[in-house]
């Protein structure tokens, strides 16, 4: 009988958009939230300290500040030397279990000593964050028939941390579910090719590369997208969906979606505050 492989962390390649080869998960979410943001930066930089030693740390910003993404001990005993040369220009994040290393708890969490708020992320990756859908893709030869697909979803949540947490994992984890419930087994099919409905269907007609499609299609079990129904599309779509259900603090968000094995779609976007909308609502004096 084969036997199931298991992939391990240290099995995948991670490269940002610089083309670094990362060595963590964490590493990559961090390059990913500093490019969203904008901020430039080197990575594995070696830095000099005070005690006449040398130190890699995995980021350095533009403006001269730190991350370093604790994943072992000896990760710990480099921060705790780096703070004591670069203060309060060097933060980390990492593990718990790392946390009784470091004496600095405020640095760990992403929080300095003058208490201003700090950006944070969280990513939430579980079996039962998975939807079933149905799609056709006239534009694509091999996707121009009606199929289907199971998709796991993993999402990032950036934002400002409150009480040391962006969310709460609990929480989260019931939002994304509850979202994926109003996609799952649907159908998925781009708006352009709507041709009329009425109460109860859509009907959609179009041209592909296998022939000439008519369909009459339930409401109910049809999702109407802007667009193709690519996977990266509907990590935009869920993006949308997910956005209006998180807390003010939230500032943007990302979703992978997984189709089938090692392969996918990652997208990021901010979340548009309420009081951000308000001001685009009122009047032009």
């Amino acid at each position: 009988m084969p036997r199931e492989r298991v992939v391990l962390d240290s099995d995948l390649r991670y490269i940002d958009n610089k083309g670094n080869l990362l060595r963590t998960r964490t590493e990559l979410s961090v390059a990913k939230t500093l490019s969203f943001l904008g901020l430039d930066y080197n990575y594995d930089v070696k830095v000099a300290l005070k005690d006449g030693t040398f130190a890699n740390i995995d980021f350095m910003t533009s403006g001269g500040k730190y991350i370093e993404v604790i994943d072992s001990e000896a990760d710990a005993d480099k921060f705790v030397r780096a703070k004591k040369s670069l203060g309060a220009d060097i933060i980390s994040l990492g593990h718990s279990k790392y946390a009784s290393k470091i004496k600095e708890l405020d640095s760990l969490f992403m929080y300095d000593s003058s208490g201003q708020m700090q950006t944070g992320s969280i990513f939430i990756e579980d079996p039962s964050l998975a939807f079933d859908y149905a799609h056709i893709l006239p534009l694509v030869e091999k996707c121009s028939v009606l199929h289907g697909h199971t998709s796991t979803v993993m999402v990032e949540i950036i934002g400002s941390m409150k009480n040391n947490l962006v969310i709460d994992f609990g929480e989260a984890k019931r939002i994304i579910k509850d979202t994926l419930g109003a996609i799952d087994h649907k159908f998925f099919i781009n708006k352009e090719y709507l041709q009329k409905e009425d109460p109860v269907h859509y009907y959609v007609a179009f041209e592909g590369p296998r022939g000439y499609f008519n369909l009459q299609l339930p409401k109910s079990t049809t999702y109407m997208m802007s667009g193709e129904a690519t996977v990266e599309n509907l990590s935009t779509e869920i993006i949308r969906l997910l956005a209006p259900r998180m807390p003010p603090n939230v500032e943007a968000l990302g979703v992978y979606i997984y189709e089938g094995v090692n392969k996918g779609a990652h997208i990021i976007a901010g979340v548009k505050k309420e009081k951000d909308q308000s001001e685009e609502e009122r009047p032009a004096k």
